[in-house]
This record gives structure tokens, C-alpha cells and sequence, in this order.
């Protein structure tokens, strides 16, 4: 563990892949001692705690408890009855941060004990797990500005955090948020047609997701326009071109597109429920 620059405590209610990849981050920044989880099955719970040295409870009102950051770590259909749970255990000064795809704030909040709370949206990624993560944050009026820096100091242990607008977050986790899922998708074809024209299947998988952070790094670090970028790999009548014809007459880009805006659709929908 690096030093503890945050002196805080935390609580994460749910300990699996998401929450999970966002406590270890700030275990870098916090001391775990400092930081406590639930879960539905304390085994869970126990074995998250083992790994991380973080403190682990029985119940999530216990987790709650004396909590200034509460993360809820749950699937959406579940944060209702968690919010409920919790509601009687937390402090004046609680900030609740929820990562629940399409879950509201004003649903959030409705969940709760009819007293305004501090409340804070996120929209995390899978690449939290590696501290490459996109997360979206938004928060309600009663969270202070100084609280909204924290909370995104916090989560920078993880990733590049960036302020939205609420009415943003089922397009975040349309793009962001299930984007990994499409972009290792993409991975493993390319590994597949690698091993098919040779190569061993580990070097495979190499040689496609080096070729993707590579070239999304150098996307993020000059700012070019993507197709420009892409038109500077084409040269005339060379191979990239013939297989940007390809991905064309197969519906690529329409495919992407297609795929996010089903992702958005079914945000949406959670949201709604």
C-alpha cells in the first residue's frame, strides 16, 4: 500500500468485480483500516478483507455506520432495499455514491428516510481493475463542493474521473461502461484471425490488445481527430486500406453504433423500473 493521503472513512456495500476494483484503488490512498465492506454472504465479505486488509462486517448497517463515503456497490434491482437498510445508521455528513446503471438520483433519494442526503452518481468501468478506469461522476445539491472533490480525488485512484451533467449518465454507461465488453470483443478477433494465419494464441492476444491501448493512447495524447489518425495508417493502395474497405462493406462502424445505442436503450429502461 502506498501512503494514506486520506484521512476518511469509507464504506463499500458490495465487495464483487466493480466495487471491488474501486476499493483496491483506494487502498493506494487510504488506509484500509480506514475503509469497511459488506456483502450479501459475510464469506464474500471476509475473503475481500483477507485480500485487502480493509474491515469486514456482517451487516451493511454496521458497514454504514460512521461512514462519511458510502459506496453502493450493489446491482440496481437491490438498491432500493439497500438504501432502506442503511438509511437509519448514516451520519448527518454521509455522501452516498452510487455505480447502479440507470438508477436516478431523485430515486435514490426516494429510497431514503425523507431527509435530504448528500448524493452522488457514478458510472465506473471495467478498467478500474488496472487504474485505467473512465468514471463518470454527477452529484446532487446538498453534496459541497469540497465533498464533489474528495469523492473524485477518491476515485482517481482508479482511473480519469470527469464531472457530467446527470441527464449524460445512460450515455456514459452506454459507451464507457459497457464499452470494454465491445472492445474485448474486438480483442478476440483479431486474436482469432492472428491465430488462424499463424501466430500462437497468447502472442495473439498480445499483438491485438497492445495494438488497441496503443493506438488509444496516442488517440487521448495528440487529440487528433480519430479518422485522421486512421487516414495516417492508409497508405495508397496498401494493406489497411483494403481492410478498412472490409470493416466498411461488413457494417463496422454502423455495428459500434448499433451496439452502444441498444446499450443506451437499456439504461433507459433500468431507469424507468
Amino acid at each position: 500500500m502506498g501512503m494514506s493521503t486520506f484521512d476518511v472513512n469509507i464504506a463499500c456495500i458490495g465487495c464483487g468485480v466493480m466495487g471491488g476494483a474501486l476499493v483496491r484503488a483506494m487502498t493506494k490512498i487510504v488506509d484500509p483500516k480506514k475503509i469497511t465492506v459488506s456483502a450479501k454472504h459475510f464469506d464474500e465479505a471476509k475473503a475481500f478483507s483477507d485480500e485487502t486488509n480493509c474491515n469486514a462486517v456482517v451487516s451493511n448497517t454496521e458497514a454504514a455506520k460512521g461512514a462519511k463515503y458510502v459506496f453502493i456497490a450493489v446491482k440496481p434491482a437491490f438498491v432500493a432495499d439497500v438504501l432502506k437498510e442503511i438509511a437509519p445508521a448514516l451520519s448527518d455528513d454521509a455522501v452516498i455514491i452510487s455505480m447502479a446503471a440507470g438508477i436516478k438520483l431523485e430515486s435514490i433519494q426516494a429510497a431514503l428516510d425523507g431527509k435530504e442526503r448528500a448524493l452522488i452518481r457514478i458510472m465506473p468501468n471495467m478498467p478500474a481493475a488496472v487504474g485505467e478506469a473512465m468514471i463518470a461522476l454527477s452529484a446532487n445539491s446538498a453534496v459541497s463542493e469540497k465533498d464533489v472533490a474528495e469523492a473524485k480525488s477518491l476515485l482517481e485512484a482508479a482511473g480519469k474521473v470527469e464531472i457530467v451533467d446527470e441527464k449524460l449518465m445512460d450515455c456514459v454507461t452506454a459507451v464507457s461502461g459497457s464499452g470494454p465488453a465491445f472492445v474485448f470483443m474486438f480483442i478476440e478477433a483479431m486474436a482469432d484471425v492472428a491465430v488462424k494465419l499463424g501466430m500462437p494464441r497468447a502472442q495473439a492476444y498480445i499483438y491485438a490488445a497492445q495494438t488497441l491501448k496503443g493506438s488509444a493512447e496516442m488517440a487521448l495524447q495528440t487529440g487528433k481527430h480519430p479518422a485522421a489518425l486512421k487516414d495516417s495508417v492508409c497508405s495508397p493502395a496498401g494493406t489497411t486500406i483494403e481492410g478498412v474497405v472490409a470493416l466498411e462493406k461488413n457494417n463496422f462502424r454502423n455495428s459500434v453504433i448499433e451496439a452502444v445505442s441498444a446499450a443506451y436503450r437499456r439504461s433507459v429502461e433500468l431507469g424507468k423500473k
